[in-house]
């Protein structure tokens, strides 16, 4: 036989070992590359939060008398647009407050927007006056990004 013949001995603890270090560091590798890959953009979605949820008032002085307008939202979308108190004295001075509310409250739910509102030439002030003032608490409720 010949002398050059060299025999190795490995012992089962030192493989086992070895293999448990080369799968942590496999896993470590991609651990780091799932971690710090570039992000993709998110595109904004229309179901993505709007609103804080809640009921926002809005004070509007007619005459003399103060009366709030309340629009309660949902995270993204509006319920409901009212005015609190609105007494007797005020529907009477101003009787076309009410009815202008509600055909703009229709509109608005309908489309969940301020745009493209159409009210009539007799109540184009009045509506001008109320959609101010929804519009200041549809700011407040807004989502600030």
């Amino acid at each position: 036989m010949s002398s050059k013949t060299k025999i190795v001995v490995l012992r089962m603890k030192e493989i086992i070992y070895t293999a448990i270090f080369i799968g942590l560091g496999i896993l470590l590798v991609m651990l780091l590359f799932v971690m710090f890959r570039p992000k993709k953009e998110v595109p904004v979605s229309s179901d993505q939060v709007r609103y804080i949820p809640g009921v926002y008032s809005v004070s509007l002085t007619l005459g003399s008398q103060e009366v709030n307008v309340e629009v309660a939202v949902d995270s993204n979308q509006i319920n409901s647009i009212s005015m609190v108190p609105l007494s007797d004295s005020v529907a009477t001075m101003y009787p076309l407050v009410q009815p202008s509310l509600e055909h703009l409250t229709a509109q608005i739910c309908q489309n969940q927007s301020l745009d493209n509102l159409t009210y009539s030439e007799e109540t184009r002030y009045t509506s001008q006056v109320l959609l101010s003032a929804i519009e200041r608490a549809l700011n407040k409720a807004e989502v600030k990004h």
